[in-house]
């Protein structure tokens, strides 16, 4: 049956009229046998007569009836009861819950404080006391067990429900009272403690997962059905844990408190989470995870969810969860893509596109969501193009702080290329497409804790075309680019170098995007006989990358202008090598007037003379290209074949050649 909105604040006012009763009955038995019940300054100036007139003229509070009965529900049944709930999860005792109802009354009944000031001989002090409380239950405050249950570790004070104030009073004359948040929740009031403000997240919903995921959740959720378990999921990639647990709580019909921060507020996280009977999940440990790990494992009859990148060290805490790796994310899943963008996933291939991408399912949801508005903006339906760009922009990293970005803005036109080389290429998005399912699907992986990275060397002299390529596959897949800056990596000091290569692939490894690490003979190059401290230490540093190469998830290129420069050892670990040739005449043709294809031109100008004379690389001629254009500019005019010339002549003399036919052509 559904709790109607008053039916919390019923229950509660019904058992605060059994504590005035027994407050009734003590004052009776005080004001009878006391020498002072006639003295009217006895507790400053409330009197005895003074009492009786309250007890006699008191009604109980009205309750909440507007809302009436819950819809099927029946009126004359038992009212919920929270408190009997509550007492009940976290197991109160009836001495406890009745201590629990002194301390409360105050808070909810103002009558209470004279009351409680009378009994107390002090008319200032209008709660109830350690003595108070336990003369009213009937208990003698010197038995040792009943004094035990207001000691810290138990279960009123260790979990939060009650406080007791005053440590510097004797012990029965401290007051109690009773948290703000425990009296709302037991009046039906829901919202969460104002000291969690901020911190609380909604938590993600769960979409379609790959087979693997959806066993995995369905074998964690039959976990928490057993009962509270504090479970620590190792991530591979950011939100792979908490897409997990979404899921098995779903699947195991629970609610969580999501808190991405508690900071100082872990015992009102944990309250809020006894409260309401519900799991708690931090997705992310501080650096300095032990206090943070042994608060929330102490608590053993709460549900606690913890996701993190690294793996649990049993330092954090004495009490160890169940750790487990989280499955992680296969690249595309069309299927959650699809549940998110609905019908607007119709117009187009919403698996190729979406197939280079391994985000959660919070951020495919914010990806469809910001596709959908870039749609808008255009004015149009949702097209591959939006979505490939809202995919990018949720992948964002701290890549930029180690790599330049660029966001590709070529395609596979803008390569002159022999076949050979370009059909490598191709190959080359496509394993970055499929790796899923070829390495994982089909169990190809080499296995010995190898990841599912895609990589790739490109060799030939300078300006072939090695960077355009890597852009090229970037734009293709979707992704975009990071050149890995060696300047920010090498490090004279030992061991740095590894740390700042550490912090590179951890990054790209949760980032969906392109790593190309430029002239990689700098940290790729062959290894030494060892003759000195030198030799040593840059030998340690290729054995340290050979190890995280086999281990990488992502997609790295590599770039060398002499492929005999890059260590054996590495070669073999790499996808495919591509050698870009220098270009011939008739492909330098090609890249003269692949070169001028936007550049106003004037008539019957020929670059066939410029190709067959000059031998230059793509990068040269484009430069050549550039030179010209500002030629033209400055006069106001188009490109003439003169100022090809003078741009080919250029690139000459920049590389200390000799020009051809320096006189004219």
């Amino acid at each position: 049956m559904r709790e109607s909105p008053g039916a919390p604040t019923h229950a509660l006012l019904a058992r605060l009229a059994a504590v005035r009763e027994r407050v009734t009955a003590l004052v009776e038995q005080r004001a009878a046998g006391d020498p002072t019940a006639d003295d009217p300054l006895r507790g400053l100036y409330l009197s005895d007569e003074a009492v009786r007139h309250l007890l006699r003229t008191w009604r109980p509070p009205a309750g909440d009836d507007a809302a009436g009965p819950a819809p099927g529900g029946d009126r004359s049944g038992p009212a919920p009861d929270r408190l009997a709930s509550l007492a009940g999860r976290t197991g109160l005792t009836e001495l406890d819950v009745a201590v629990l109802l002194v301390a409360l009354a105050p808070d909810v009944d103002r009558t209470f404080e004279p009351l409680y000031g009378y009994l107390n001989d002090d008319v200032s002090r209008r709660r109830a006391t350690v003595g108070l409380a336990l003369e009213l239950c009937a208990v003698p405050p010197h038995t040792a067990a009943a004094r035990a249950r207001l000691h810290p570790s138990a279960p009123l004070l260790g979990l939060g429900l009650l406080e007791v104030e005053e440590p510097e009073r004797p012990f029965l004359t401290r007051s109690l009272r009773v948290p703000d948040r425990l009296a709302g929740h037991l009046l039906g009031d829901d919202a969460p403690d104002a000291a969690l403000l901020g911190r609380l997240h909604p938590m993600p919903e769960p979409l379609p997962a790959d087979p693997a995921a959806e066993e995995f959740a369905h074998r964690l959720a039959a976990r928490l059905l057993a009962g509270p378990h504090t479970v620590h999921l190792r991530e591979r990639r950011e939100g792979d844990g908490l897409a997990a647990v979404a899921a098995a709580l779903r699947l195991a019909g629970l609610d969580a408190l999501h808190c991405p921060d508690p900071g100082d507020h872990v015992p009102e996280l944990l309250r809020e989470a006894r409260l309401g009977g519900r799991a708690v999940v931090v997705p992310g440990l501080p650096e300095q995870p032990g206090p943070l790990v042994r608060a929330l494992t102490a608590a053993s009859d709460v549900t606690v969810l913890i996701t993190d990148p690294r793996p649990y060290d049993p330092h954090w805490s004495p009490h160890d969860p169940l750790v487990l790796e989280a499955p992680g994310r296969r690249a595309g899943g069309a299927s959650a893509w699809r549940a998110a963008l609905g019908p607007d996933a119709d117009g187009f291939d919403l698996a190729a596109t979406v197939a280079p991408y391994r985000l959660g399912g919070d951020r495919v949801r914010r990806a469809a969501e910001a596709a959908r508005a870039l749609a808008a903006f255009d004015g149009g339906p949702v097209t591959a193009a939006h979505v490939r760009l809202a995919a990018r922009r949720q992948s964002a990293s701290g890549l930029e702080s180690h790599a330049r970005r660029i966001r590709p803005a070529v395609d596979w036109t803008d390569l002159v290329l022999p076949d050979k080389p370009l059909t490598q290429l191709r190959e080359l998005a496509l394993r970055a497409r499929h790796r899923d399912r070829v390495l994982g699907d089909w169990r190809l992986s080499a296995g010995g804790g190898r990841g599912r990275g895609v990589l790739g060397l490109f060799a030939g002299e300078s300006g072939t075309g090695k960077t355009l390529s890597a852009e090229v596959v970037a734009a293709d897949l979707g992704l975009d680019l990071y050149v890995v800056q060696l300047s920010s990596i090498v490090d004279k000091y030992v061991g740095e170098t590894e740390k700042n290569l550490e912090r590179i692939f951890t990054e790209a490894d949760r980032t969906d995007a392109v790593l190309l690490f430029d002239e990689a003979d700098a940290v790729f190059g062959k290894r030494s006989e060892v003759k000195d401290a030198h030799d040593k230490y840059a030998n340690m540093e290729s054995a340290y990358l050979l190890q995280r190469l086999e281990s990488f998830d992502g997609i790295a290129l590599l770039t060398t202008n002499l492929r005999a420069n890059i260590d054996e050892a590495f070669t073999r670990r790499l996808d495919l090598v591509v050698d870009f040739p220098f270009p011939d005449a008739e492909q330098r043709l090609a890249l003269w007037r692949h070169g001028l294809t936007h550049v106003p031109s004037a008539e019957g100008i020929d670059p066939a003379p410029l190709a067959r004379d000059f031998e230059l690389a793509g990068g040269s001629i484009r430069s050549a290209v550039v030179t010209a254009a500002y030629l033209a500019a400055g006069r106001g005019d188009h490109v003439t074949a003169g100022d090809l010339l003078e741009g080919a002549r250029r690139e000459y003399r920049k590389a200390g050649r000799l020009v051809p036919g320096e006189g004219g052509w």
